[in-house]
């Protein structure tokens, strides 16, 4: 039977909430990639807000490393101070991320708190994914094997232009056009 119900698998944005990961000034410094990390992270935020999809900010010891980076602060409402490298374990933060739907997570590190956020979300029994070009790592290196690591553990991985699109989910929607130049 041909319906127009999107499958399961899909992202939909009635469906996902995402979350930035310590974007924070002190900490991109060492990130490689930095820059593309943080624009990255502006368009998801952006098609996000546009779209009604729930966003949250994370900040590791925001009082120590300062907050989340001022591109991204004027985008985000909601933000989670956190001691943990694991969101996951941090009260607050779990209940907003277990409320429903597909949490989505970008920020840094990679290998660090986006890992543990992922690895302890994905424990818990949430569908969780990575979106990789929005993410970054000091280092090649750690990056890729965080990303082999969250595969391995069932962590779904993406890129940008797979968020959008799947929220998007057809081209007639208002704002696709608006949303498109967000990627080209």
């Amino acid at each position: 039977m041909i319906t127009d119900t999107a499958p399961p698998n899909l992202l939909l944005s009635t469906d996902s909430r995402l979350v930035i990961i310590d974007v924070q000034d002190r900490l991109l410094a060492a990130i490689d990639g930095a820059d593309a990390v943080v624009a990255n992270c502006v368009k998801l935020v952006t098609a996000a807000n546009r779209l009604g999809v729930l966003v949250a900010a994370t900040e590791q010891n925001p009082e120590g490393i300062g907050p989340t980076t001022s591109a991204l602060a004027a985008l985000i409402q909601r933000s989670f101070g956190k001691s943990h490298f694991s969101a996951a374990r941090q009260a607050d933060f779990l209940a907003w991320a277990a409320a429903g739907g597909t949490v989505l997570l970008a920020g840094t590190e990679t290998h660090v708190c986006v890992l543990q956020t992922a690895l302890g979300l994905k424990a818990l029994g949430l569908r969780v994914a990575v979106i990789i070009d929005a993410a970054g790592s000091r280092t090649a290196v750690s990056k890729q094997a965080a990303l082999d690591r969250l595969r391995f553990h069932g962590v779904e991985l993406i890129t940008v232009e797979m968020v959008l699109f799947e929220w998007l989910e057809r081209y007639d929607r208002p704002e696709f056009k608006e949303l498109l130049r967000l990627i080209k």
